[in-house]
């Protein structure tokens, strides 16, 4: 394949017997190529596997006993249009990780997948409907100086320039 038909390429397709250092390599190569859709055809995939082959830019997998042509195209067309593929027992299980990371590591934190703490999405959700900060403060029972702080907070780390800059951002995302 010609490095012009690899930039084409909408779809990079990985197979191998396993998820290891090496493939684990592989599939970070491909990402950094600009590849978004990634589909991993493998024999074997443990749950810790599966989570690092998911932070790895893999959208589809398919077993290599289960890759028909059929199924190929099937999970391959599907990662071109935007689309995610897992076999039915392994989304369970990465569903169950996902559960875990966000009730053990997460909510302890005061954190959501969303990367924003409850009370960050709270005072989001009254700028959005207008109140300023001290309605804001009166509405949580914080200080006005506490309301300032998270929208400080939530700016800087998401690097938005103001408060409408935030909400643009939170209901852009689904956040509020």
């Amino acid at each position: 394949m010609s490095s012009d038909e690899i930039d084409a390429a909408l779809v990079a397709v990985v197979v191998a017997d396993a998820v290891d250092d090496e493939t684990l390599r592989m599939l970070h190569v491909v990402q950094r190529r600009g590849f978004t859709r990634t589909v991993l055809v493998v024999g074997h995939l443990g749950d810790d596997e599966l989570i690092a082959a998911v932070e790895a830019g893999v959208v589809g997998i398919v077993r290599r006993g289960e890759a028909t042509p059929e199924r190929l195209v099937q999970v391959i067309g599907g990662a071109a249009a935007g689309d995610g593929a897992v076999p039915p027992d392994l989304l369970g299980r990465l569903l169950d990780q996902v559960g875990r990371l966000q009730r053990q590591v997460l909510g302890p934190r005061g954190l959501t997948f969303t990367g924003l703490a409850a009370r960050e999405i709270q005072v989001l959700r009254l700028i959005a409907e207008g109140y300023d900060t001290g309605e804001v403060a009166r509405q949580l029972a914080y200080s006005e100086r506490t309301v300032k702080n998270v929208l400080h907070d939530v700016t800087s780390r998401l690097q938005l320039r103001n408060r409408s800059h935030a909400v643009a951002y939170a209901l852009r995302e689904g956040l509020i």
